[in-house]
């Protein structure tokens, strides 16, 4: 299947940082091993799988070792690669979980481009999972910011929400890597989506994605949405509001994601990326 594959880094305006994604376009998309092959071949966190059918755009993703049902950053980075060849405006994406509505522009000469997620959804976490992830992040139960309770939260994806009280406890992240692959298969989470709170506003989030068989995801777009979601729906918020989230400090690869918060419906994912090659 014919198609032509680009490299981005998403939630950057810098190619040194951001989360790098591969975004493939073509007429029709590949067999599934096939978008499989590539993604491992390019190796990134997740590659995007476009194909063009009118005014609509069908999309697939894919981490190295399985395909994703949605991500966030590697949609920002084919918007903004969609309107660097089309043009400013709205691209609808029929992704595995529904409708995703992508606005691209530019800001200062800088290409943005900003999703709405489907629905979110969250449920509170049962004991015994947060008790079993702590251990394999070598977490303490004191460390837990509880005013953030941990939580299972989806816009759509599912990651599981534990805070921590202190930014130091975010800066040193080792964990079993192969158990908690296994516990996230079971669970069937994407990441985990580990933050700080610096203000009331403002987060620092690290995200572990062994199940994509990476250690660690530089910016998590879907997590950032399913974070506002949870936020909002057990109303640990005012809205409307807008947070920012610092990730990939710790990686050298640092990420800004915005989050708009509406009162109700999708929440607004924006973030800039830049083309690394094709």
């Amino acid at each position: 299947m014919s198609g032509t594959l680009y490299r981005l880094a998403a939630f950057t305006d810098d190619p040194r940082g951001g989360n790098p994604a591969g975004v493939w376009l073509g007429e029709a998309l590949p067999e599934p091993t096939e978008m499989q092959r590539i993604a491992a071949e390019v190796g990134y966190s997740e590659t995007a799988f476009i194909a063009r059918t009118g005014e609509r755009r069908t999309v697939r993703y894919y981490s190295p070792e399985a395909e994703v049902s949605f991500c966030g950053h590697a949609t920002v980075a084919s918007g903004v690669l969609m309107g660097q060849l089309g043009g400013a405006g709205s691209y609808m994406l029929d992704t595995a979980v529904g409708e995703v509505m992508v606005t691209v522009n530019q800001v200062e000469g800088k290409w943005q481009a900003s999703l709405v997620s489907v629905t979110p959804e969250f449920r509170p976490a049962e004991p015994e999972l947060v008790e079993e992830v702590r251990e394999l992040l070598g977490w303490q139960a004191e460390e837990l910011d509880l005013e953030i309770p941990p939580a299972l939260a989806y816009a759509g994806a599912w990651h599981l929400v534990l805070a921590c009280k202190e930014k130091a406890r975010l800066e040193r992240l080792e964990y079993d890597f192969e158990g908690l692959k296994a516990l996230m298969l079971r669970e069937g989470l994407t990441t985990l989506q580990l933050v700080w709170r610096e203000g009331e506003e403002h987060f620092h989030a690290r995200d572990p994605f062994p199940v994509g068989g990476v250690v660690e995801d530089p910016a998590t777009g879907a997590a950032a949405a399913a974070l506002g979601g949870y936020l909002r729906d057990a109303g640990l918020l005012q809205t409307p509001a807008r947070l920012t989230i610092v990730q990939g400090e710790a990686m050298g690869r640092p990420s800004r994601i915005e989050v708009d918060i509406p009162l109700s419906g999708g929440i607004v994912v924006t973030g800039q990326a830049v083309e690394l090659g094709r």
